[in-house]
């Protein structure tokens, strides 16, 4: 069986550390804070180039690059000194610990983060040892065609291809069912982040939990 987490509002909360990092580094790189950004299930390729089209900018790889190079920098620094309220949401480290320990369980990150930024987050939490692999913001701005990739990285890494039908994608907004069902998949949605447990059955989740605290015995 493949798990698939996102990070923000499933995993953990970075209590505006992420936000007040992609703001910062817009403003170094343009000189303005930019356009108000829906982070909610967002790939962080797509919201770059949200922002270069806000200032009417071509974004080429080289400045898709240095952008990310400066929110990277202050990503890190917020985590470790910006006294941002950040946490790992109940039940989180209970159900990666029992899914780490079964035989024939294989957990990754199906993420808009981009792959560094996932990784900076996940380190701070202290979580990086459950995920060694997964599908990032930097690889896909749309969210949708993530799944794949996180298919073909699970099954480099387990050494077997993993079928829709064994494959659970865990996430707190629609894009993250959306993205689920798009690979054939179930989605247990979890209402950690910005979505009622309601809203997110009501977008088709095919599972919906107040918390991972919730799902542990279900899981």
């Amino acid at each position: 069986m493949l798990y698939l987490f996102d990070i923000d509002g499933t995993l953990v909360d970075t209590g505006g550390a992420g936000m007040t990092a992609l703001t910062e580094a817009t403003r170094e790189v343009f000189g303005h804070a930019g356009p108000d950004l829906d982070l909610a299930g967002s790939t962080d390729l797509g919201l770059i180039a949200n922002i270069h089209a806000y200032f009417e900018i071509e974004p080429t790889d080289e400045r898709i690059e240095a952008y990310f190079q400066v929110y990277h920098q202050r990503l890190a620094w917020n985590l470790t000194y910006g006294n941002f309220p950040g946490r790992v949401y109940h039940g989180v480290q209970t159900i990666l610990d029992e899914l780490s320990s079964r035989p024939g369980i294989t957990l990754g990150l199906l993420t808009g983060n981009t792959a560094a930024g996932a990784a900076t987050k996940m380190r701070h939490f202290q979580l990086a040892e459950y995920f060694a692999f997964g599908a990032y913001g930097s690889d896909h701005a749309d969210r949708n065609l993530l799944g794949p990739i996180a298919l073909k990285r699970a099954s480099t890494f387990a050494g077997r291809d993993f079928s829709a039908n064994e494959t659970l994608v865990i996430g707190d907004t629609p894009k993250d069912i959306a993205c689920a069902h798009a690979i054939g998949a179930k989605c247990l949605a979890v209402a950690t982040g910005q979505f009622s447990a309601a809203a997110l059955a009501a977008h088709g989740a095919d599972y919906v939990v107040e918390s991972l605290a919730d799902a542990s015995a279900w899981i």
